[in-house]
């Protein structure tokens, strides 16, 4: 899965071959290269070095400085070290993509219908959860993957421009209990701390809404800076997971999530509801 900046540095290569009117073949074709390779660079699936980046923008005729500094650090930048790289051993690569993302992104809309948004768990709620989904796995796993959940937390939230979070969650998602009786109030107080947060903004679907637009299923709206055509809507089954960059795919989740905005109790009355619940379980 590519990373934000290779998608980054593709687009723009991408710009500047069109900009010249030149076909991906007369371009492979002049530096030697097959032509699935120059496709797979402009889609973000191929990491050049910040050396064939200036190979490739000599072809280009780009001579500004600045310019073709700024398309080499994206390539170098496109294969540093990341934070999640010591757990690659207990994570999935559909995780580490997704955390990529996440780590790259200025804002994320995101509707859970059961549960709780990672970016909001405590650690005892994602441990029980963690148990459950993973029934098999050891507890030094569950435990290194409860700790991946808390650094994803720290990383996107407490970083010097924290990710703005808009979660909207299903009702049945803060009533579904998750551990002990204890581990679901502790977690829904959370919650209800968490919405006070400048950057995070919390809505619930009643159960009275009845149907609505995210009944087929959770999905995140990750939004980056400057490019909005590099937004990507991410969802996630049992055994898979996809990402949908195309304009139409995108707008047709952003109205979505317009539809269950409008559906869902306004901010004060959804934080009212989520400690009333919490309060029950005390």
């Amino acid at each position: 899965m590519p990373t934000v900046r290779r998608r980054m540095l593709g687009a723009e290569l991408r710009r500047i071959r069109e900009g010249l009117h030149l076909t991906v073949d007369e371009v492979a074709t002049r530096l030697g290269w097959h032509q699935s390779k120059v496709s797979r660079l402009e889609n973000g699936r191929y990491g050049l070095r910040a050396n064939e980046v200036g190979i490739l923008l000599d072809v280009y005729q780009v001579t500004d400085p600045e310019a073709r500094e700024a398309l080499a650090t994206l390539a170098r930048e496109g294969k540093r070290r990341v934070w999640w790289q010591p757990y690659s051993d207990v994570i999935s690569q559909r995780y580490a993509s997704f955390i990529s993302f996440e780590a790259e992104a200025v804002a994320i809309r995101n509707f859970e219908s059961s549960l709780i948004p990672g970016l909001l768990q405590t650690p005892d709620y994602a441990r029980s959860l963690i148990r459950q989904l993973r029934p098999e796995a050891p507890a030094e796993v569950v435990n290194a993957l409860v700790d991946v959940r808390m650094a994803r937390q720290n990383a996107a939230l407490q970083r010097e421009e924290p990710l703005k979070v808009w979660a909207i969650v299903d009702e049945g998602a803060v009533r579904r209990r998750i551990g002990s009786q204890g581990t679901m109030a502790k977690q829904l107080q959370q919650l209800v701390a968490a919405s006070r947060e400048p950057n995070v903004t919390l809505q619930v679907v009643p159960f009275t809404a009845g149907a609505h637009a995210g009944i087929h299923g959770s999905f995140a709206i990750l939004e980056f800076p400057v490019r909005s055509d590099l937004d990507v809507v991410y969802t996630e089954a049992l055994t898979s997971s996809l990402y949908l960059e195309r304009d139409d795919d995108v707008t047709a989740y952003d109205q979505a999530f317009d539809r269950l905005r409008a559906a869902a109790l306004d901010v004060a009355p959804s934080r009212r509801l989520v400690a009333q619940i919490a309060k029950e379980l005390e």
